[in-house]
């Protein structure tokens, strides 16, 4: 059978000290161990699992950068070494004497420079290195570059 038991607080009524003893004994932060999150450190071993149990109890979360884009970049050496892959997949096409890439269609933004250009070429890409377009167009080909 449940019985209902009166609240300690209730029982406690006109006791002066609410079973702490003396009146000093039950005041301040340093009965409880310090205030918010103090004794967490190194000798708080009680509450170091609870803490690393929450991923999120250390370190800072707050607000991240909105308009944050990876660039995926690509190097000429990449473009020269993978041509033939791209005609038979169909990413790249040859008119003339002219290998034409949109760095769109291989999932690339960015053109850069590392490599050797031995193919003459049109890439159209979002953006490209100054050194790149140099490179490009000193044997005779061209980069378009597109917003």
């Amino acid at each position: 059978m449940v019985t209902n038991q009166r609240p300690k607080l209730s029982r406690q009524r006109g006791t002066h000290t609410h079973g702490w003893g003396s009146k000093k004994k039950h005041r301040g932060a340093g009965n409880r161990g310090g205030r918010g999150n103090a004794g967490s450190g190194k000798r708080g071993d009680a509450n170091k699992p609870s803490n690393w149990a929450n991923k999120k109890y250390f370190g800072k979360y707050g607000f991240n950068k909105v308009n944050k884009k990876k660039i995926d970049i690509i190097n000429i050496k990449i473009i020269e070494d993978n041509m033939e892959n791209y005609l038979t997949e169909g990413k790249a096409k040859k008119e003339g004497e002219f290998f034409v890439l949109n760095l769109a269609d291989i999932g690339c933004d960015k053109l850069l420079a590392t490599g050797k250009v031995t193919k003459k070429m049109k890439i159209t890409a979002c953006c490209a290195s100054k050194s790149a377009i140099e490179k490009i167009q000193s044997i005779g080909g061209e980069v378009k570059v597109s917003e």
